[in-house]
């Protein structure tokens, strides 16, 4: 465990402090969009409005608690990387178990949406019928908050070795994406095309995730690019739709 000692704000008054910090927050910002992604599908199969608020917003801060607990137990999650159990003559880290868990489930929730959507099972039994009650989506968001809390908080190790910078870098980074994350959602939501890209990048980010379970290392960057890339192409489609509907 780190000692509270480490907290020392006297680091912020500095360039390197606070260049540390914007950066780090731009990082976890990034890499809590696939979060953001997977909030919105799941709360959108709530009924009511305000559950779906009330289910980001509950997703959103459990991430940032689970994040800021793994911070301070870093020596913990650090041990993550020992050998914890041998398959086919290849060593799982307890790291490698929790990305493979994570991976599985994400492909299994995508491809079950995607299914539903391209059947049309979604529209001819109604909202009501995906949904499985606040607490059930919540308990989901948990789950998946514990894969991607893992990510964040090794980038966050890697960028900084001063806790208060990572703490504070992981809570704007909340903030941040509480205050998107409502517009994404609606967004989404309202756009089919867009709501099947997003579960298909659901998919990409759980193929990587037992990749790297297996042990395979993945540049990210690559993943970021594909995903920008086809967002950028999508925008262009739903604006060349919006022409032609005001043209005809």
């Amino acid at each position: 465990m780190l000692e509270l000692s480490h907290l020392d704000p006297s680091v912020l008054l500095t360039s390197h402090g606070l260049i540390a910090l914007l950066t780090l927050t731009a990082l976890e910002i990034v890499l809590g969009i696939d979060n953001i992604v997977f909030i919105s599908i799941l709360s959108n199969s709530l009924a009511s409005k305000a559950d779906q608020r009330k289910a980001r917003q509950l997703g959103l801060a459990l991430a940032m608690i689970s994040r800021i607990l793994l911070l301070l137990s870093i020596s913990w999650v650090m041990g993550l990387d020992k050998p914890l159990i041998t398959l086919f003559d290849h060593d799982f880290s307890g790291r490698d178990l929790v990305l493979l868990i994570g991976g599985l489930f994400l492909i299994y929730k995508a491809t079950v949406e995607i299914r539903e959507k391209v059947t049309g099972g979604d529209e001819k039994h109604g909202r009501s019928s995906k949904a499985k009650g606040l607490a059930g989506v919540v308990a989901q968001i948990i789950l998946i908050d514990l894969v991607f809390s893992l990510d964040s908080v090794i980038t966050a190790v890697g960028m900084s070795n001063e806790i208060i910078i990572m703490v504070l870098a992981v809570v704007i980074a909340v903030a941040v994406m509480m205050l998107a994350a409502g517009a994404i959602s609606t967004f989404v939501e309202k756009h089919a095309t867009v709501k099947m890209l997003a579960l298909s990048f659901l998919v990409m980010i759980g193929m990587a995730l037992l990749v790297e379970g297996m042990g395979e290392h993945i540049n990210k960057n690559y993943i970021y690019f594909a995903m920008g890339f086809s967002v950028a192409v999508e925008m262009l489609n739903l604006r060349m739709a919006r022409n032609r509907i005001m043209k005809s």
